[in-house]
């Protein structure tokens, strides 16, 4: 499960719905204000996520320049079905990344994909008719090359097995964090978050991380600026293995210690730096 601290929205960021080719999706946004504007991000969470997973980074990288939209994916709390007759599968949701990209009208894109977002953004890269027009950038931060390591292997078979005879709602109990520390609000909004997954949109997701592929030499072909960022410790990819998949991409790898799976939540300002440092760079233009 993702993390979230905080589901306080910070000065400037606002909740939008974006219309796409494919359907309505749920965002945050933070837009800076005047004609410094950089560049554009979207932002794309994981597993059992929500664009609330990078409420920390929004207000900084829009005070660097960047207009930023953080998404619901399809399937996942605000967003719902997006559209009538939905699909789930993983070709489906890079698809709605990049009809969102498309939608934004901002020109290329940077583009962040955490943990299965981290998939479904390289499968958005891999998929786009020219990637370069449609992507200024791409990061991976906390996902691998391929399928996803022992730990969380088991606790995705588990889940699938639950699913085929429990109602998502029913699974929360099993799954709620500790509530030391926890507070009321946060607790109360992952529950929320949790009952508002659509149980097929889990599966398929739980399916594919148990069975990615490595593309690690098709992603590098596409001609995309590439980075990697990832938090420590995390044991649904290790650090080893996406900075091996860094070293064959050619691109940057950004080590966030004490960052755990998602260090755009538990270290914010160290996510940013790497954000803005790889965006403006030479490379990502």
């Amino acid at each position: 499960m993702s993390q979230v601290l905080t589901i306080a929205r910070p000065p400037g960021v606002q909740g939008v719905r974006l219309e796409t080719g494919r359907g309505v999706f749920a965002a945050l946004a933070a837009v800076p204000t005047g004609s410094a504007r950089r560049g554009t991000a979207l932002l794309v969470p994981g597993f059992n996520g929500s664009k609330e997973d990078f409420l920390p980074l929004l207000p900084g990288l829009s005070e660097a320049g960047y207009a930023v939209y953080a998404v619901d994916q399809r399937g996942q709390y605000e967003t719902g079905p997006a559209s009538v007759a939905p699909a789930y599968d993983s070709d489906s949701a890079a698809a709605d990344a990049v009809s969102l990209a498309e939608a934004l009208d901002a020109g290329p894109v940077h583009l962040v994909g955490h943990s299965y977002g981290g998939l479904v953004s390289r499968l958005a890269v891999l998929n786009s008719v020219a990637p370069e027009a449609t992507w200024a950038s791409l990061t991976l931060m906390n996902f691998g090359p391929a399928e996803v390591g022992t730990p969380t292997r088991e606790r995705l078979e588990l889940l699938l097995d639950a699913l085929g005879s429990m109602a998502v709602p029913d699974l929360w109990p099993y799954l709620r964090p500790a509530e030391d520390g926890i507070p009321a609000d946060v607790l109360a909004f992952l529950s929320d978050r949790w009952a508002r997954n659509e149980p097929e949109a889990l599966r398929l997701a739980a399916r594919q991380l148990l069975t990615e592929p490595d593309r690690t030499t098709d992603l590098k072909g596409k001609g995309v600026p590439l980075s990697v960022v990832f938090g420590t410790p995390d044991d649904t990819w290790s650090e080893q293995e996406a900075e091996a998949m860094a070293e064959a991409l050619g691109a940057p790898f950004t080590k966030i210690p004490e960052g755990g799976h998602s260090p755009n939540v538990q270290r914010p300002a160290a996510v940013i730096e790497a954000l803005t440092g790889f965006w403006s760079s030479p490379a990502s233009g």
